[in-house]
């Protein structure tokens, strides 16, 4: 549960501003993503190591952006 503490004299926009930047810093609307379907331990380390490999591609000039 995210808390924003506004004071009395504060105006409700930036009220709303600091619980946005909150809320993205905590990555909440991320892990509720992830947790609504499961992903094998095995698909997820097979999906890094090809991202890996892809990062590894860009950076030697094998494939353009």
């Amino acid at each position: 549960m995210l808390i924003i503490d506004s004071k009395d004299c504060e105006n409700i926009d930036k009220a709303l501003k600091k619980y946005k930047k909150k809320f993205e810093r905590a990555k909440i609307l991320t892990q509720l993503r992830e947790r609504q379907s499961f992903t094998k331990p095995s698909v997820k380390r097979r999906e890094e190591v090809l991202h890996a490999v892809y990062k590894q591609q860009i950076s030697s000039g094998k494939i353009e952006k």
